[in-house]
């Protein structure tokens, strides 16, 4: 099977995503202070992995396709749906709200593209029901540093 235009598009879209994720993930690896910072730290070494294979696992797959993945920095910073990361120190609680953002918008963009995804290719679609799994999970519990037991988990806004 080769991949449409469609299909190289909705794929490159994702990848330019995680590899931006991966980024913003060790930005604030390295530039956290404040509370719960050695949990912080290294969880977002987990995320930063995930997001790592992630990215290549959808490369790869779109090179399976015979499509071509686009992850140099130019393409990445004028693609990807995250936010910009701020430079300099960030604290833990700032540094949450980002990843999870960053997290979610990364999952948005795999959820806007499923159906074409899916439509065209299954397989790649079941790739992309295991990343959003993993990193929706990731977003609960980077969120959870924060959350307070009263919250409304129903909510969209639960802080």
């Amino acid at each position: 099977m080769k991949a449409t235009p469609t299909l190289t598009n909705n794929l490159q879209a994702v990848l330019a995503d995680l590899i931006e994720l991966h980024i913003q993930g060790k930005q604030a690896h390295w530039n956290i202070v404040g509370t719960n910072f050695r949990d912080l730290h290294l969880q977002l070494d987990e995320i930063v992995d995930a997001a790592r294979q992630f990215a290549d696992d959808t490369a790869e797959r779109m090179r399976a396709l015979h499509a071509l993945p686009d992850g140099r920095s130019s393409t990445v910073a004028k693609s990807t749906s995250l936010a910009q990361f701020p430079e300099g120190l960030i604290n833990t609680k700032d540094a949450i709200e980002r990843i999870v953002a960053a997290l979610e918008a990364a999952v948005g963009t795999m959820r806007k593209v499923h159906d074409e995804v899916d439509e065209e290719d299954p397989t790649t679609a079941d790739l992309l029901h295991q990343i959003i799994a993993k990193l929706e999970q990731y977003a609960w519990m980077v969120n959870a540093e924060t959350m307070k037991a009263s919250a409304s988990v129903t909510a969209p806004d639960s802080k």
